[in-house]
């Protein structure tokens, strides 16, 4: 998205693009095979103990004979977009120079499709390194409508899989998020308003009004991506793209009476709105 032989410099182009001006000139380093080993076993106790903060996964680790201390396990945290689900005065890193919007969800009957899309982004492991994984799901049939990979935390991945969705089955009333920086940041919020779009994002410490995303995630990872040790990207996006399709069209929901979500999407969405 940066342009450098572009008369605006690239200060100003990170200005309106809503991204740090040094992730531009940083150079990312390889991360060392013992740091992937630590971080792929977070993930893994934190889908299992989504309440445990860094010192309890720190103890946990210590247990199995990892030595490591509860700022490098918070670092790592940090480093892979997750945080103890639990009631505290903040849930999500933000950006301050950001807007936060209010939760329109609660006490809202959600009864079809379109109605209200959710989405957030879950790290993945690989075999040598990780990505990130961001989809969009429809609050009321639970399918994944689109998703996307990246190599790092930015928020035109998210607005490639909203856009993605909305040419595919048109535009919902209302996107709901966290208060992460990537869903709080100008270009991802004036991309909804330009939609007609209603934004509404969790509430402090309401991490279970997008809880049903993290479910998603562990279904992903448990029945996906820890069966399967990819060796590139491309291997990911070929592996989730045919994990997606089962999910979708033949896996079927206890939450939706055993249906699938294709077959609760499509039974009830206007023809006119599916691409």
């Amino acid at each position: 998205m940066i342009d450098r032989d572009h008369k605006l410099s690239i200060t100003q182009q990170a200005k309106l693009l809503s991204i740090s001006r040094g992730s531009v000139y940083y150079k990312p380093q390889a991360v060392s095979p013992a740091t992937l080993k630590l971080m792929n076993r977070i993930d893994r106790l934190h889908l299992d103990y989504p309440f445990a903060g860094s010192r309890m996964l720190r103890d946990l680790l210590r247990r199995e004979g990892h030595q490591v201390g509860r700022k490098r396990v918070a670092s790592l945290m940090k480093r892979m977009g997750i945080e103890a689900l639990y009631r505290k005065p903040k849930t999500t890193r933000r950006n301050p120079g950001h807007k936060v919007y209010p939760y329109l969800l609660r006490k809202l009957a959600i009864t079809r499709p379109n109605q209200a899309w959710a989405m957030d982004i879950t790290y993945l492991p690989m075999a040598r390194g990780f990505v990130y994984l961001t989809a969009v799901v429809d609050w009321h049939t639970r399918r994944v409508l689109s998703w996307k990979l990246s190599t790092t935390m930015d928020v035109h991945f998210c607005i490639d899989a909203v856009e993605e969705a909305i040419a595919r089955y048109g535009v919902p009333e209302i996107m709901n998020t966290d208060q992460g920086s990537q869903f709080t940041s100008t270009a991802f919020t004036q991309m909804l308003k330009d939609n007609n779009i209603r934004i509404s994002m969790d509430g402090k410490g309401c991490w279970r009004d997008n809880v049903f995303v993290e479910r998603l995630w562990r279904s992903v990872k448990y029945e996906e991506v820890y069966l399967h040790a990819y060796d590139t990207v491309s291997d990911a996006r070929a592996g989730l793209d045919r994990y997606f399709r089962f999910y979708n069209g033949r896996r079927p929901h206890s939450s939706l009476d055993r249906k699938t979500p294709d077959e609760v999407y499509f039974n009830t969405t206007p023809l006119s709105l599916v691409a």
